[in-house]
């Protein structure tokens, strides 16, 4: 007898535990629901798609696809609420289709890129992964959630990566080495180990072109980094980007004053460039009460120095600058045709400019920039400018109404232009620096 009890008890422990065990649900992040989206919904919309949200969070997958039924294909909860029930359900495929067609109606929602990353992660694909966190961090680049997921996948995916490239490297295949360092920079642009081999293995090739690209992306991630710094100052010297290279150099000096190397470089540069330090006199040209040709010649050539053209083929024979402080300079403007050197080779350079001879030369360097793709606009419509004191037979006429037009240059209150009277070298100055500003 006591053995029948015994079997008995064993027997009902036995259906109680099947009736009581349930498979746990898979483990699944579910946030709460956009707010902005609820609010749009009818009432009775609202209490069903907040009660079939609480059955999913709670994991009643059976019972929230009851709910989601009775809410109808129109509801914008409905594909997305149907792809998380099949998740908890485990039927992933009829899940992903789910989310899939959320995403055709609300590509936006962070909501299903979040379902469609979960089930990307439970079926191997970490790179579909990667790039749903991506397109929800782009939208909440602080969300809680999907950057801690991130970032593990990127930390995994860079390793593997920058493993996988520096064994093609070791081996001699430096095609697919390349290719891993560039799916490292996929994972982290900023992986400062991927852009300073990408760089070494382009400059090995001689493509410069392409090791620039690192080299930039490595300075910018540490602009202090005086290795990078050379590499970066070097790889611009031998592409012939001599004035980039310059500004490089101009800094690995400050940062190693004492550093011969660099000082040999960057004066082989300075050379090359035809650079030399600036005269005391530059520092005068602003308390000149009337600039001289050479005075505007230094200007022209300091301040735009890096927007206009080096001169091509032979420069101008001038005959009366081999005194001038402003001697190449005064080269440099005048085989750009900036300035003039008159027919019996003198360049003139203590000739004093009037406002007349500026407007001419400022038109002239407009039009050289525009040439390089510059927008200048004219502000005021040419037909409108009065001038009393210029006549439209003055050489200078059209200058004057054109610098007047790109309203760099004005008139004064009875509209005459005083076209004789000499420009200071502040206004000189001023009226430069309005060009400046345009081209910036």
């Amino acid at each position: 007898m006591k053995k029948e009890y015994l079997i008995l008890l064993l027997i009902l422990i036995f259906l109680w535990s099947c009736a009581t065990y349930q498979v746990s649900p898979p483990a699944l992040y579910i946030e709460d629901l956009p707010p902005s989206i609820v609010a749009e919904l009818s009432l009775d919309e609202r209490i069903l798609t907040e009660d079939a949200w609480k059955n999913l969070k709670e994991g009643k997958a059976s019972n929230a696809k009851k709910i989601i039924s009775r809410l109808g294909a129109k509801s914008p909860f409905f594909n997305v609420s149907l792809g998380y029930a099949c998740y908890l359900l485990n039927e992933l495929e009829t899940s992903e289709e789910y989310f899939e067609a959320a995403l055709k109606d609300y590509p936006d929602i962070p909501l299903i890129h979040l379902g469609l990353a979960q089930i990307y992660q439970k079926t191997g694909k970490e790179d579909l992964a990667f790039n749903e966190f991506r397109k929800i961090l782009k939208e909440q680049p602080e969300h809680p959630w999907a950057l801690a997921e991130y970032e593990v996948i990127k930390d995994k995916k860079i390793k593997e990566s920058i493993q996988e490239a520096n064994s093609f490297i070791e081996e001699g295949d430096t095609e697919n080495g390349k290719t891993a360092f560039l799916k490292a920079l996929y994972y982290s642009p900023d992986s400062m180990e991927a852009h300073l081999s990408l760089s070494e293995i382009y400059k090995n090739e001689n493509n410069l072109k392409n090791a620039l690209i690192h080299l930039k992306a490595a300075n910018e991630i540490e602009p202090q980094n005086k290795e990078i710094l050379k590499k970066y100052g070097e790889a611009l010297f031998l592409d012939e980007q001599l004035k980039k290279s310059l500004k490089v150099y101009e800094i690995l000096e400050e940062l190693e004053p004492e550093n011969q190397e660099n000082k040999k470089r960057l004066e082989i540069i300075k050379n090359r460039l035809g650079i030399f330090e600036l005269p005391s006199e530059y520092d005068a040209i602003s308390l000149s009460e009337a600039i001289t040709k050479e005075q505007i010649a230094v200007l022209l050539a300091v301040k735009f120095e890096e927007f206009l053209d080096e001169p091509s083929g032979k420069p101008p024979i001038i005959i009366d600058i081999s005194t001038s402080w402003a001697s190449k300079f005064i080269i440099k403007t005048a085989s750009l045709e900036l300035l003039d050197v008159y027919p019996n080779h003198t360049f003139q350079p203590n000739k004093i400019v009037t406002r007349a001879e500026m407007a001419e030369i400022l038109l002239r360097l407009i039009n050289q920039l525009q040439k390089k793709g510059y927008k200048i606009i004219q502000q005021i419509p040419i037909e409108k400018i009065e001038i009393s004191d210029v006549s439209p037979d003055n050489y200078y006429f059209r200058p004057v109404l054109l610098v007047i037009s790109y309203n760099i240059m004005d008139l004064s209150l009875d509209k005459s232009f005083k076209p004789d009277l000499p420009i200071s070298g502040n206004e000189a100055i001023r009226l430069l620096n309005i060009i400046l500003s345009l081209i910036k």
